[in-house]
């Protein structure tokens, strides 16, 4: 007599097919035997490994421009980082074109910071990534104020008030957006030391 097929049980079936995360530590590591290459633009996003934009000539200025302008108005007790990693949790640490933090540069001589008080990306073919997967993970991480600097429309788009959104990408959202011209000038929350006229971060 034939065997009879048993129907598996549920809990002998494998797992569902999912996506790998990496975390810090073994993002690390991929650097540092190799995996990643010496130089390669990469971000840790959420668990991914993310390939960084190319920047062209207005994106690099734009990216300039903000860091002076920040400059003015954040001086003694802040460090104004261009494009230095923020630690935000143990499966994503990306690398904001620009990020105001707190303290002095030797601080964070040992480890990245794992927030900020501002952060600006400038954004072109990264626009639709850098207002949805972007904001969401700095909203997860409470970053209060974000500014995402719209080089096609040549605008600044603000984002403010991070609450839980489970409907984002990484669960929270920003509450208000708000859009400036370039005639238009910013306060940053961290400070009312003075504003930034949008039309100075345009290159």
């Amino acid at each position: 007599m034939a065997a009879i097929a048993q129907t598996p049980r549920i809990d002998d079936l494998p797992s569902a097919p999912h996506t790998r995360l990496w975390t810090r530590e073994e993002y690390y590591k991929m650097a540092e035997t190799g995996v990643l290459r010496l130089g390669e633009r990469v971000e840790l996003i959420g668990g991914g490994v993310i390939a960084m934009v190319p920047q062209d000539s207005p994106h690099y200025t734009a990216i300039d421009l903000a860091k002076e302008e920040l400059r003015k108005i954040f001086a003694a007790g802040y460090v104004v980082r261009v494009q230095g990693p923020l630690d935000l949790g143990l499966i994503s640490q990306p690398e904001p074109d620009v990020a105001v933090v707190r303290g002095t540069i030797r601080d964070y001589a040992k480890a990245h910071p794992n927030s900020a008080l501002l952060v600006v990306e400038v954004a072109e073919s990264s626009l639709a990534y850098d207002r949805s997967i972007k904001a969401s993970l700095y909203a997860s991480a409470g970053i209060p104020d974000y500014w995402v600097l719209n080089l096609i429309n040549r605008r600044l788009e603000v984002f403010r008030d991070p609450i839980a959104m489970p409907e984002q990408p990484h669960g929270y959202g920003y509450r208000t957006c708000s859009h400036y011209l370039a005639a238009d000038a910013i306060t940053p929350l961290a400070t009312s030391q003075g504003s930034i006229s949008v039309a100075d971060l345009l290159p």
